[in-house]
């Protein structure tokens, strides 16, 4: 099987790599493109083009300036690593053996508005560049018409080769948007997590986000390979909730009591 995630805003380039065993992108003329079009905005344009303030825009417009190639864990990190949002506080990446991280660049895949799609081994240089912002290209008005495409077809073929013909997406709507889920070949499965507050189960954006990495993360650690083990998943408190699930949508609740 191979699952996907998003990215994050936060960023860490100062602790080093637990590894040197890294990759490059695989869409770096892409990404090249997409920076060469950065790099004409001023940072007043990128703060109205992103939503964030003055000082995040200079920070961003400076990043664009410096982002270079060739990538090297001089001037680069590995995706999985870098990015620290609670996605993957949940993934804990920098934890992986050798074993993890080679069966980590065969079934996970982390969606990028910059870098497209990358495998958790890839090196980025820091970047900030939502899927989501309505940045015109040459391809269309936004950045779902850049990646579309590329990443639909390269996703089937990605999860042909991890051995299985399940997909288990566990991106933001922000980044699942950038897949045509309707020309996939593979079975997608897109698990649901709920915690309970005052006595009822929902979705709570903070825990949900890193219960996605907490998943990804077992699946690499235990090697899972079949969807019907995602069943089986019970790490920090959540338990599978038959009566709620579909098969496309297997439902994990955990009691306001299990929480850490």
């Amino acid at each position: 099987m191979l699952s996907i995630i998003s990215p994050a805003k936060t960023l860490d380039f100062e602790t080093p790599s637990s590894t040197r065993d890294v990759t490059q992108p695989d869409y770096l003329d892409q990404s090249q493109a997409l920076i060469e079009l950065l790099r004409g905005y001023s940072p007043q344009q990128l703060s109205e083009l992103m939503g964030i303030s003055d000082k995040l825009a200079g920070l961003n417009a400076a990043r664009y300036a410096e982002w270079q190639t060739p990538f090297s864990l001089d001037n680069a990190k590995p995706a999985a690593q870098a990015f620290q949002g609670d996605v993957y506080v949940g993934l804990e990446a920098a934890t992986f053996s050798d074993a993890d991280n080679a069966f980590a660049q065969d079934h996970l895949r982390i969606l990028s508005g910059l870098y497209g799609m990358l495998r958790p081994l890839d090196l980025i240089q820091p970047y900030r560049l939502e899927m989501g912002i309505r940045l015109e290209n040459a391809a269309g008005k936004d950045l779902y018409a850049y990646w579309q495409d590329r990443l639909t077809r390269d996703l089937d073929a990605a999860v042909a080769a991890s051995g299985s013909s399940t997909l288990v997406n566990l991106a933001s709507n922000e980044y699942s948007k950038a897949i045509d889920f309707k020309r996939l070949e593979a079975d997608v499965v897109s698990p649901v997590f709920r915690d309970e507050k005052n006595g009822q189960f929902k979705i709570i954006s903070f825990y949900a986000k890193k219960a996605r990495g907490l998943m990804a993360a077992w699946l690499i650690r235990e090697r899972i390979d079949k969807p019907s083990a995602l069943t089986e998943f019970d790490v920090a408190g959540y338990r599978y909730s038959p009566e709620e699930s579909k098969p496309d949508k297997p439902v994990f609740r955990r009691r306001e009591q299990d929480r850490d």
